[in-house]
C-alpha cells in the first residue's frame, strides 16, 4: 500500500501522528508552517476528544401544534424540525432519538377526538418524524392504541425510521417491518447502541403482540451490542421512573437511559444512578432536550444538559407545514374572546372559523391575604372552554365579597360565581354537572374549584395540621421540615360503614393504631417513633422504633377497641375537610393546600408570619 493511500486508514495513534509529523520535516515557508501546525493541533484534538449531541424527545402524544396554554405556548413539530436542522448544522455529530408514546389516543392525549382522526394525526406525526430523520424510535404503550395492523402499517410505510424494542417477540410479526431489538449508529468515531424496551403492562392494549420480561431482554441486548462493537449503550425506555432506576442499578453497562412513561415532572429532568445518566423527555414535545457528551477514548468524560424551548419566534419548517393540517379539532383553533370551529378537520383543507364570543360574567371571591390562595389555574381552565369569560376578582372580607359569600352560603374560598346568563351559552353543557344554582348565580362546586381558605373556621395562630401517609416516600422529609412547628399529624385512612380502610391495607392501619397509642401514653416519643417507622416501614419489627415504651401496653391498646377509636378520632378532620390524598397542610385552622415533594421550613415560617 502506498503512503498516499495509507493516510486514509490512519487511526488516532502514535503511528498516525508520527506520519503527519514526517510531512513537515523539511524547511517550509512561515505561512505553510503555521497552516501545518494548525492542522496538526486540530488532528490531535480530534484524536483525544469530541463532542456528540444526543437530541431526544418522548411523551409527545402526537402533539403536532404548539401548546394552546396561556403560559409558555411552546412546542409543535414544525418548530422542532427547524431547531433540529440548526443543531445538526452546528454539530454534525448528533443523534436524534425518541423514547416512545408518540401515537395519538389514550388517556394522556388531551387532544384525542375519535379513532379515525386520532389515526390520521398519528400518521402525520410519524411522517414528520421521518422528515426530521430520527435515528431510532422506541415503542411506548400508546403505540399499541390502534392495534397490531395499524402499528405494522406505520413501520412498513416508514422504512427510514428505525423502530427498536428488545422485549417484543418477533416470531408473529410481519417480516417486512423495520423493528429490531437495537441498532448501532455511529456519531463521529463513536458507535452507539440504541436499545428499545416497553413496559409489560402494555399487554393490556398490545393485542396480537407478545411481550417478554423487559429487564432480561435489555440485559441480553446490552451484551449482544457490546459484542458487536458498541462503545456507548443508550436505552430508549418506556418502563417508568422506578423500573428505569432498577434497570440502571442492575445493568451498570448502560450509559444513558431516556426514560419514558414518566408524565409531568416537577423535579430535575436529568439524574445519575451510579454511572448511568437518566434523562426525562419534555412533556408533549414543548421542548427539545439536548445532552452534549464530551468523549475521550470513546467513553463519556463529561456531559452538559439543556432543554431548548420551542418558542413562537422559532420559524416553522416548510416541509412539515406541507403535511400538517391546520386543525384536527376546535382545540387547535384558539383566539382570545372568540368562539372557534375547525372545518374539514384532519385534512389539508382544514381551517379555523372565528366568531366573537358572547360575554359571560364570572365573579371570583378570594381571601384578601392568603399566600396559598390562587385561583388562576381554575380561571384559565374555564376560559379554555368559555372564551367570552369576563372575570371580576373580589377580596374577602371587603363588603361586596362578604355579601356575595353570605348570599350563596359559602363556607370556604375561593368562590366562583357565574352570571345567570351562563345557562344560555353553548359552553354551559360542559359545566351543568359542575355548578349549582344559588340565588342569582351558578356556583362552581368545591370539588372543581378547590378550597384554600375556610371562612367559618376559627383562627388558631401558629397551629399546623398535616395529612399524610407514612408509606409516602416524602413523609420523613415532611415530618422533619414541620417538626419545629409541632404539627398535628392526621393519617390518610378513611372509615366506610364503620370499617377502617387504607391504600396499603390492614398493615398500614395497624401501624397508625400503634402510633396513636404511643402518642396517647408516651406523647414525647410520638414524633421520634413515626419518623423511625417511616425509615423502616417495610420492617415488621416496630418495637425497634419504641425501645423505651411499655410494648405490652401498646400492643394491648393497638389490638383492642382503643386503637381503632383513636384512629377514627385522628381522621375525623380528614372527613370534615374532605381530605382524601396527601400531603395536605392546614395552617392556623383556616388555610389549606398541598405540595409536591418536601416543603422548606423557611417557607412555612413565612406563610405563618404573613397571615
Amino acid at each position: 500500500m502506498s503512503k498516499k493511500k495509507k493516510t486514509k486508514f490512519l487511526a488516532c495513534s502514535v503511528e498516525g501522528i508520527a506520519y503527519k509529523l514526517s510531512a513537515i520535516r523539511y524547511p517550509l515557508s512561515a505561512k505553510v508552517a503555521i497552516s501545518s501546525i494548525i492542522f496538526l493541533l486540530s488532528f490531535l484534538f480530534s484524536c483525544y476528544a469530541e463532542n456528540i449531541d444526543i437530541l431526544y424527545t418522548g411523551e409527545t402524544h402526537a402533539m403536532l401544534y404548539p401548546c394552546t396554554c396561556p403560559i409558555q405556548p411552546d412546542g409543535g413539530v414544525s418548530r422542532r424540525a427547524t431547531l433540529i436542522k440548526e443543531l445538526r448544522k452546528k454539530n454534525p455529530h448528533s443523534l436524534l432519538i425518541d423514547s416512545g408514546a408518540f401515537f395519538a389516543g389514550g388517556v394522556f392525549d388531551e387532544y384525542a377526538q375519535n379513532v379515525e382522526l386520532d389515526e390520521e394525526r398519528t400518521r402525520v406525526q410519524v411522517e414528520a418524524m421521518k422528515i426530521m430523520r430520527y435515528d431510532a424510535v422506541g415503542l411506548g404503550d400508546e403505540e399499541f392504541n390502534f392495534g397490531k395492523t395499524f402499528l405494522e402499517e406505520q413501520m412498513k410505510s416508514n422504512p427510514g425510521i428505525n423502530f427498536v424494542c428488545a422485549n417484543i417477540d418477533y416470531r408473529n410479526l410481519d417480516k417486512r417491518i423495520n423493528l429490531k431489538s437495537y441498532i448501532i449508529k455511529e456519531a463521529g468515531e463513536v458507535k452507539f447502541a440504541l436499545i428499545g424496551v416497553v413496559m409489560p403492562q402494555a399487554k393490556a392494549v398490545a393485542t396480537g403482540f407478545i411481550l417478554n420480561e423487559p429487564h432480561a431482554a435489555v440485559q441480553k441486548a446490552v451484551l449482544d451490542a457490546k459484542e458487536n462493537g458498541a462503545d456507548i449503550i443508550i436505552v430508549l425506555s418506556h418502563l417508568g421512573e422506578i423500573e428505569d432506576e432498577r434497570l440502571a442499578k442492575d445493568n451498570p453497562g448502560i450509559d444513558i437511559i431516556i426514560s419514558g412513561h414518566t408524565g409531568h415532572r416537577k423535579d430535575s429532568n436529568i439524574r445519575n444512578i451510579g454511572n448511568t445518566i437518566i434523562c426525562y423527555p419534555s412533556w408533549q414535545g414543548k421542548k427539545l432536550c439536548k445532552l452534549t457528551l464530551s468523549m475521550k477514548d470513546k467513553k463519556i468524560s463529561s456531559y452538559q444538559y439543556e432543554e431548548i424551548r420551542l418558542l413562537d419566534k422559532t420559524s416553522d419548517d416548510t416541509q412539515i407545514l406541507n403535511i400538517l393540517p391546520r386543525c384536527f379539532s376546535d382545540l387547535q383553533c384558539k383566539k382570545e374572546a372568540m368562539t372557534v370551529n375547525c372545518l374539514n378537520p384532519g385534512t389539508l383543507k382544514a381551517q379555523c372559523i372565528f366568531k366573537e364570543a358572547p360575554k359571560i360574567g364570572l365573579k371570583v371571591v378570594l381571601p384578601r391575604v392568603c399566600k396559598v390562595c390562587d385561583a388562576s389555574s381554575v380561571v384559565q381552565a374555564i376560559k379554555a372552554q368559555i372564551p367570552g369569560l369576563k372575570v371580576k376578582y373580589l377580596y374577602y372580607p371587603q363588603a361586596e365579597a362578604k355579601k356575595l359569600a353570605k348570599e350563596v352560603v359559602a363556607k370556604s374560598l375561593p368562590v366562583f360565581l357565574f352570571d345567570k346568563e351562563f345557562s344560555d351559552d353553548v359552553g354551559f353543557t360542559n359545566f351543568k354537572d359542575k355548578v349549582v344554582e344559588k340565588e342569582n348565580y351558578y356556583f362552581l362546586k368545591e370539588e372543581f374549584g378547590g378550597v384554600s381558605y375556610f371562612i367559618d373556621r376559627q383562627l388558631i395562630p401558629g397551629k399546623v395540621d398535616v395529612f399524610l401517609s407514612l408509606y409516602d416516600k416524602n413523609s420523613l422529609g415532611i415530618l422533619e421540615a414541620l417538626r419545629p412547628f409541632n404539627p398535628v399529624v392526621h393519617f390518610l385512612t378513611k372509615e366506610e360503614n364503620g370499617k377502617l380502610t387504607s391504600s396499603y391495607g390492614d398493615l398500614e392501619i395497624q401501624d397508625y393504631e400503634r402510633a396513636l397509642c404511643i402518642q396517647k401514653y408516651y406523647p414525647k416519643s410520638f414524633f421520634d417513633y413515626i419518623s423511625c417507622r417511616e425509615k423502616n416501614i417495610n420492617n415488621s419489627w416496630w418495637e425497634d422504633c419504641a425501645p423505651i415504651v411499655n410494648q405490652d401496653l401498646i400492643k394491648a391498646c393497638a389490638r383492642g377497641e382503643e386503637g381503632s377509636t383513636l384512629l377514627k378520632e385522628n381522621i375525623r378532620l380528614n372527613s370534615e375537610l374532605k381530605v382524601m390524598l396527601g400531603p395536605v397542610y392546614l395552617l392556623e385552622n383556616q388555610r389549606i393546600f398541598g405540595t409536591r415533594g418536601i416543603p422548606k421550613q423557611e417557607d412555612f415560617k413565612k406563610l405563618i408570619e404573613n397571615r
